[in-house]
């Protein structure tokens, strides 16, 4: 009780602190997005979404780009696809993928962006 008031005392800006906590997204909401960075944090799925965000390509294409075999590619490919950042679209027997959405091209521009200042 004694420390609690301490801090209080020594918090000049109290309403400050309790308005920012009413406008504070969820515990839930939080984990969700940092889970979505999460999927960043691969070198794999970056060159994969890359590779994504020059053009749609079929797995073997994905894989003979990026020296990597089509069971890596595939794997990453579905972490990818239940993350929501990239998309199939099949044409006969070969599936192409390509990024999601528009959200994904804005957030791999922003971060290359960020990194090249």
């Amino acid at each position: 009780m004694v420390q609690e008031k301490r801090e209080t005392e020594n918090c000049c800006h109290g309403h400050m602190v309790e308005e920012m906590g009413a406008h504070m997204p969820s515990d839930e909401c939080l984990y969700d997005v940092a889970e979505l960075f999460k999927l960043f944090g691969d070198t794999t799925r970056m060159k994969i979404l890359y590779a994504l965000f020059e053009s749609e390509l079929c797995v073997c294409h994905m894989a003979q780009l990026l020296g990597l075999t089509q069971s890596a590619v595939s794997h990453q490919l579905r972490v990818l696809k239940a993350g929501r950042l990239v998309k199939p679209r099949r044409e006969g027997k070969t599936v192409y993928y390509s990024l999601a959405d528009d959200h994904v091209r804005k957030i791999i521009a922003q971060g290359m962006e960020h990194i090249m200042e």
